[in-house]
């Protein structure tokens, strides 16, 4: 009579389920916002004006500081605008506006960048919806 002997293989199983609840949180990525605990509101009038970064349908990027502002700008453009404004003016509140039919990932990556040229925090412009 012979007999298969299991327990080796649930020693296989209890160390690849703790290598697997060990690296699933390192595998996700995400971005730093500051979500308001009650209903939205308009922001309140600030003695600095926003900077705008939006995000078009085709997925340009475009800042409203500098030369060309209807001009699609580069990554490292934005970066480097963002960074200067907020050096200048630590305060001023960096805000993302994204086009409805843009992919999500996209108007993510834009934040990013906000983030990675030093901003505290980044708004999103949203419109309000329409009354029925």
């Amino acid at each position: 009579m012979s007999e298969i002997n299991v327990v080796p293989y649930i020693d296989v199983m209890l160390v690849l389920l703790v290598i697997f609840m060990i690296t699933a949180p390192l595998l996700t990525q995400g971005v730093n916002v500051e979500l308001p605990q009650a209903d939205a509101e308009p922001l309140p009038d600030q003695a600095e004006e926003p900077v705008v970064v939006s995000v078009d349908k085709a997925g340009d990027l475009y800042i409203d500081i500098g030369e060309d502002k209807d001009q699609p700008v580069d990554p490292e453009t934005l970066v480097t605008r963002i960074r200067a404004v907020l050096k200048y003016k630590p305060k001023t509140p960096i805000l993302v506006r994204g086009d409805a039919g843009v992919e999500y990932g996209r108007v993510v990556e834009a934040m990013v960048l906000v983030q990675a040229g030093g901003a505290p925090s980044v708004g999103l412009i949203t419109e309000p919806p329409e009354e029925r």
